[in-house]
């Protein structure tokens, strides 16, 4: 079928085709850095995060770049977020963003999202974002009043196209104040005078000042991607204004087209509605790291998919965990079975289907990164093993082994909800290894076969004590780690 994806842009699933063969440029929108990140952003860029690994996986060299908003992210009322936030709490606007920067990168280390390679700062890059502003005064598309420059919407004959306005709609219940420096209430700022006292702020030919919001996506992606590149990524919330303003002064200061493929992640609901710092009701990912493995909110976020919302509860965290356990203790019993298929030098006496199953996940994947369908795809595979693991005819060594090394390819390295050993399960010491457990698990069966109940209790007992959970049912009895 070949990759397809769905572009906002066109509002239709296209045919994957990078502008250059084999390569990817991707670009996606990072945090402002003012406060910890909170689920809504672990969904935006675990979803980007699997969308790069699996291009990856397809062969694609990729060059990822995601920012980092440092300045210029403007409130409604032109005041800068991580100013305004450095004056509540009384720190220097840079220390504050160098604080949450590097909160932002733990809490994503810990999700399993892989650094960007390039994360540039908007603060890093002012003399490009003066530059790009300056070109679109000399071509008439922006224009300086009172030292701040802004960009006229009106010029721009597509404005409105990824978003689907318009500017009559755009008017309608604005109220043009009798002193406003704009031409027109939808022109959005490059360039910002600041006042004597504001302290981040830079000479420019307009006078000392600091850039808009928009300004900088537009000036770090064509830096690093070049004028046209592939995919522009971000949340839903990002779509207006911020990216239909990057798609104008992008494509009016060259004259080329921006970007191929524009894919926006859904937002994250509480009782359907939006998770949002603004509405006090977000939950920080470190406050949500204390109840729960990190690894459980990232298969949370994948069992929807990117462009669908995903409601946040208790409830789906808990079955969310749940679910993934059982993919675990697969992964544990199949390592413990290939142990004993190694040892035994088994011949093969059962086969699975691990063709189809491989071509189902990768329908899946293909089909706009369909990350539910992928996981559906292990489960099915998941309760055929275990009942496999508990048949009379065994699987070869060989076949356990082609088992195990898809669900680490499909599970680690492109959706990433296993941790690096899930072989292993940790003890207090730390030195509790997989084959040792089982064996005590199948002797435990043994001796309930002899009905020696006492010992059976007593082996149940020993194992929950070393903080490992005995499960009998009705395809087999499985263990996994007490968390």
């Amino acid at each position: 079928m070949g990759l397809k994806v769905y572009n906002t842009l066109t509002r239709q699933k296209e045919e994957f085709k990078p502008l250059r063969e084999g390569f990817v440029g991707i670009y996606v929108c990072g945090p402002t850095v003012y406060s910890h990140s909170h689920i809504g952003h672990g969904k935006s860029y675990v979803s980007f995060d699997v969308i790069v690994r699996y291009l990856r996986y397809l062969g694609y060299k990729v060059l990822y770049v995601q920012n980092i908003t440092d300045v210029g992210h403007l409130l409604d009322d032109g005041e800068d977020r991580i100013l305004k936030q450095s004056k509540v709490d009384r720190v220097h606007p840079m220390q504050l963003a160098e604080t949450y920067t590097q909160s932002y990168f733990e809490d994503m280390d810990r999700l399993g999202v892989a650094r960007a390679d390039i994360s540039p700062r908007a603060t890093g890059h002012i003399t490009e974002q003066v530059e790009l502003t300056r070109r679109l005064v000399e071509k008439g598309y922006a224009y300086e009043a009172n030292g701040s420059v802004y960009f006229d919407v009106r010029k721009f004959a597509d404005y409105g196209k990824l978003s689907g306005r318009n500017l009559d709609d755009m008017m309608e219940g604005t109220r043009v104040e009798a002193r406003s420096e704009k031409r027109h209430p939808a022109d959005f700022a490059l360039w910002k005078k600041a006042e004597p006292e504001h302290i981040m702020q830079w000479p420019s030919p307009w006078g000392q000042g600091f850039p808009g919001w928009h300004v900088e996506c537009s000036a770090m992606s064509m830096k690093y991607l070049g004028e046209s590149f592939d995919i522009h990524g971000g949340g839903l919330d990002n779509q207006f204004p911020h990216h239909e303003c990057e798609i104008a002064q992008s494509v009016s200061a060259t004259d080329k087209p921006f970007v191929k493929y524009w894919m926006h992640n859904n937002l994250v609901t509480v009782a359907g509605q939006k998770m949002s710092k603004s509405l006090g009701n977000f939950v920080t990912l470190k406050d949500a790291f204390r109840k729960y493995d990190p690894l459980v909110i990232r298969f949370f976020i994948l069992q929807s998919h990117y462009r669908s919302t995903l409601d946040f509860s208790e409830d789906a965290l808990n079955g969310a965990k749940a679910g993934l356990e059982k993919l675990v203790n697969t992964m544990r019993n199949l390592q413990a079975e290939l142990t004993k298929a190694d040892a035994e030098k088994r011949a093969e006496t059962q086969e699975v289907e691990l063709a189809t199953y491989r071509e189902r996940f990768r329908d899946a994947m293909d089909d706009d990164f369909n990350t539910p369908q992928a996981i559906a795809v292990l489960f099915d595979l998941a309760k055929e093993i275990n009942q496999a693991l508990n048949s009379y005819k065994k699987l070869s060594g060989a076949e356990l082994r082609s088992v195990a090394s898809f669900l680490s390819e499909a599970g680690s390295t492109i959706l990433g909800i296993f941790s690096e050993k899930p072989d292993v399960a940790v003890s207090a010491d730390g030195n509790i290894q997989v084959e040792l457990i089982q064996l005590l698990v199948d002797l435990r069966n043994e001796v309930r076969k002899q009905k020696l109940w006492a010992l059976s209790d007593l082996i149940r007992e020993g194992l929950k004590k070393a903080g490992i959970a005995i499960e009998d049912k009705k395809d087999g009895t499985f263990w996994k780690k007490i968390t």
